[in-house]
């Protein structure tokens, strides 16, 4: 079921999936979903939970080097990674917020400001080591963050470059951005 609505918000929308198309899609009858879920908002907010917790524990076992410019370079290599290996979640947690109840909506952000706090952390520390001319840490992280997301957004695994050659160009980008 959870698998059915996600495919189906990441491609249709949050808005314009109903119960009954995910119920069809499963198989079962619409009453029957209400056994397994309390509504759509539950489903959308257990994805995007799910997508970020997963985020969060992904990067806690990530090898980080030493010093700020390996742990910049590691921390981009992962989140591109990471979103390449869920383009759904990642569309539906970045574009979905907007249908979130109020409720829920606190709770992802609280939970993105601590995958945001990872990069800027990093940040913070090349600024400390001399490595990094950040002039405001909060803008340079969310610029990085919306440069890293980006890719996946233009990104096919049929297309002019692989993978593992988009990773070295955007770790060399994002530290030229903050003249590392």
């Amino acid at each position: 079921m959870r698998a059915v609505a996600q495919r189906l918000f990441a491609r249709h929308g949050f808005a314009a999936v109903s119960m009954r198309q995910i119920a069809a899609e499963v198989g079962v009858q619409a009453g029957a979903l209400y056994n397994y879920t309390p509504d759509k908002q539950s489903l959308l907010f257990d994805i995007m939970r799910t997508h970020i917790e997963d985020a969060l524990s992904g990067w806690a076992e990530e090898p980080k080097g030493q010093g700020a410019v390996a742990a910049l370079s590691a921390f981009a290599r992962f989140h591109i990674r990471f979103h390449f290996d869920r383009p759904e979640t990642m569309f539906i947690a970045n574009m979905e917020l907007r249908n979130l109840t109020p409720e829920n909506f606190a709770v992802i952000e609280a939970m993105r400001g601590r995958y945001e706090g990872k990069l800027q952390d990093i940040l913070r520390a090349g600024v400390a080591e001399g490595v990094f001319a950040v002039p405001d840490l909060r803008l340079a992280t969310m610029a990085l963050l919306t440069m890293l997301t980006g890719v996946t957004t233009w990104y096919r695994d049929d297309g002019r470059l692989p993978r593992e050659t988009v990773e070295n160009i955007y770790c060399d980008m994002v530290q030229k951005a903050v003249a590392a």
